[in-house]
């Protein structure tokens, strides 16, 4: 296990829905004996409904509104492994908070990589459309270029995967960046 003074600060994963924020945030926060959150599960224990519920009633503008306020009160606290939904880049006060509150690890993937992880998943309100693969690459364009600024580091998902691996790799990122920072 890693000296936990190497690991000091929050962690905040980043990325397109089905990139593994939520299972690389777990793994991380289990090795550094870390309080692990996902902003979107939050949410939905905090209203006692599904995201999907949420954006039926609220609308996209209503989900927005209290991920902002969750997104604000999380990296605030300290030490935390944070996992974001995908679409917190999209606001610039959440960008703010996730890139000055901590470290920014965005998980990279490919929309064609994304979609055979997620395909069968009917818990992704933007994907339930004709094309999910079309809107996929849609959000890539629009937000890979948020995630890029508001990443500290950017953690590319291989085709072929193995989740301890992965998780294994990603710590090892992690003790590099903070070592640099550490050097500066």
């Amino acid at each position: 296990m890693p000296a936990m003074d190497t690991m000091a600060g929050n962690i905040f994963l980043i990325g397109l829905m089905g990139a593994g924020k939520t299972t690389h945030g777990k793994q991380l926060a289990a090795l550094l004996q870390r309080d692990f959150i996902d902003s979107d599960q939050l949410i939905c224990q905090r209203t006692g409904v599904s995201i999907s519920t949420i954006f039926e009633l609220e609308g996209e503008g209503g989900f927005r509104k209290r991920e902002a306020a969750i997104i604000d009160e999380l990296t605030r606290r300290h030490p935390v492994i944070l996992a974001t939904g995908g679409g917190a880049v999209l606001s610039p006060d959440n960008r703010h908070c996730l890139h000055t509150r901590g470290t920014v690890i965005y998980l990279h993937a490919t929309p064609e990589i994304l979609y055979r992880r997620i395909q069968y998943d009917k818990n992704r309100p933007l994907l339930q459309v004709a094309n999910p693969l079309d809107k996929l690459q849609t959000l890539y364009q629009q937000r890979d270029p948020l995630y890029r600024e508001t990443a500290h580091l950017v953690f590319n998902i291989p085709p072929q995967h193995s989740c301890p691996q992965i998780t294994k790799q990603l710590l090892q990122l992690i003790q590099q960046h903070q070592h640099s920072q550490k050097n500066r």
